[in-house]
């Protein structure tokens, strides 16, 4: 579990969709963009969903549980951005199916 901090908050995400999830992040900040990321709870955490408001001045940080880096999927990175383009901002959707590589 991979845990993303941000603003003084821990949020765990699963790696693999973190590592994702960052490709996307790391575009749209780079670009000088404020959106927002939304994700389902995981399992052992209060059943729900949250936002966050992400901006360009406030530090942000990447934790990984694995060592070594997560082959990306591309075109689950591609949904994630997809929705980066929409009022609801990114969020968090299941790798697509038929693109899922073993980690």
């Amino acid at each position: 579990m991979g845990t993303i901090y941000y603003a003084g908050a821990a949020i765990h995400i699963e790696d693999r969709a973190l590592a994702h999830l960052k490709a996307v992040i790391s575009t749209k900040l780079r670009r000088h963009e404020s959106f927002t990321v939304s994700w389902r709870h995981p399992d052992g955490e209060p059943v729900g969903r949250s936002t966050i408001w992400l901006h360009p001045s406030i530090p942000l940080r990447f934790q990984f549980d694995d060592p070594e880096p997560t082959v990306l999927d591309r075109r689950w990175i591609e949904s994630m951005a997809q929705s980066a383009h929409s009022t609801g901002g990114i969020v968090i959707v299941p790798q697509p199916a038929d693109e899922a590589i073993a980690s």
